[in-house]
């Protein structure tokens, strides 16, 4: 008798302990884990904007960016330029033309 009730209560810890673990998966690891993921994206995206703003601030080309596809499937493609860049690069839309 007292053997089974030495089983019973290493099973029943066992249960307890693979609960306690799956709970703190849950609210502690799983959350922190998801946040720096979050978290290195957004530093990633932040480099990217910073690199192509960069390229387009040196006036040398405009620079297509794909946002998306339209109801068809037809890519949407706008054109970063500048504002520095317009007297420059685009004199008929700048009021500068002659």
């Amino acid at each position: 008798m007292a053997d089974k009730t030495r089983v019973t209560i290493v099973i029943l810890i066992a249960v307890i302990i693979v609960l306690a673990s799956l709970v703190a998966y849950t609210f502690l690891v799983r959350p922190a884990f998801s946040g720096y993921v979050v978290s290195k994206q957004q530093e990633g995206y932040d480099y990217a904007i910073l690199n192509i703003a960069q390229i387009a601030a040196q006036c040398q080309q405009p620079i297509p960016l794909t946002i998306g596809q339209d109801a068809e499937g037809n890519e949407q493609v706008i054109t970063l330029v500048a504002a520095e860049c317009f007297p420059e690069r685009f004199p008929e839309l700048s009021g500068e033309a002659q």
